[in-house]
């Protein structure tokens, strides 16, 4: 099992940036599949990004040139970089761990990150 800890939430506002974080813990890192999901209330947890062990990236279409996800192995860190937030934007954010590709099976959540885009 991987512990799974986010970082980076926060309040912004439209069209601003905020970074998360997801450092892991527990197992070796630099051989899973890791992304980032959200769930917005009343919604169901979604996948928005994810990166496979080896650096391929994945997106949804409403995220393509907006963010961008990457990981560090020698920090055991994955990171996402949002930018132009939009108020739509606003949900819980998880980091997950897992197999499968885009990350179909998760192993491991984190607690979540809040992000609230205010208009």
């Amino acid at each position: 099992q991987v512990q799974l800890v986010e970082s980076g939430g926060g309040l912004v506002q439209a069209g601003g940036s905020l970074r998360l974080s997801c450092v892991a813990s527990g197992r070796t890192f630099s051989t899973y599949n890791m992304g980032w999901f959200r769930q917005a209330p009343g919604k169901e947890r979604d996948v928005v990004a994810a990166i496979s062990w080896v650096g391929i990236t994945y997106y949804i279409e409403s995220m393509k040139g907006r963010f961008t996800i990457s990981r560090d192995n020698a920090k055991n860190t994955m990171y996402l970089q949002m930018n132009s937030l939009k108020p739509e934007d606003t949900a819980v954010y998880y980091c997950a761990a897992g197999h499968g590709w885009p990350l179909k099976n998760v192993d491991d959540w984190g607690i979540g990150t809040l992000v609230t885009v205010s208009s």
